[in-house]
């Protein structure tokens, strides 16, 4: 698994956090970024811990990749219209010029994103409706950086809530937790 994460607060919700503490996992299996260096060395740091890990691999293949997707679009720091979106080369990448804050980030590039055998995003709320029908059923020109992940032979699920997918009109299952 992998967390696309902001440099001055790693885990902007709690989930890796209530994740990692309730499975057994090696701690030396856990790469994290290094957030006392400055966004250009983390990324770069970040980049060569991941290529240590998959040795023998051009691109690293991540198992499963659980994703968000923010107001705008935006999955890890991928905002739309950024230059990232087009990055091709670097499986990390520094962003100094984030549209929100903080201003540096650190995150996968979509050739990491694309890679994984499985990708899962999450999303809930009303708040999420209207971008997630654009994601999910739009045909634009320029795509939202969301709907851009599309892995190559890997499998995309998304996760909604009622509110998040009210707007939707495409076929889709629907289960229900109590």
């Amino acid at each position: 698994m992998a967390l696309c994460s902001h440099k001055e607060r790693f885990f902007p919700f709690s989930l890796p956090t209530h994740l990692l503490s309730k499975i057994s996992i090696p701690e030396n299996q856990v790469i994290t970024i290094n957030s006392s260096l400055p966004v250009e060395e983390a990324a770069s740091d970040y980049a060569a811990k991941l290529k240590e890990a998959f040795q023998g691999e051009n691109m690293p293949v991540f198992d499963l990749l659980i994703l968000g997707v923010g107001p705008d679009g935006h999955t890890c720091s991928l905002f739309p219209d950024h230059p990232l979106l087009q990055e091709k080369d670097k499986i990390v990448a520094p962003i100094s010029d984030s549209p929100k804050p903080p201003p540096e980030r650190i995150t996968l590039t979509l050739p990491v994103l694309n890679a994984a055998r499985t990708v899962v995003f999450v999303a809930t709320g009303d708040s999420k409706a209207a971008i997630l029908k654009r994601i999910l059923e739009g045909d634009e020109a320029n795509p939202l950086p969301a709907a851009l992940v599309q892995p190559h032979t890997g499998k995309l699920h998304w996760f909604l809530d009622e509110s998040a997918a009210k707007e939707l009109t495409v076929p889709f299952e629907k289960h229900s937790i109590l």
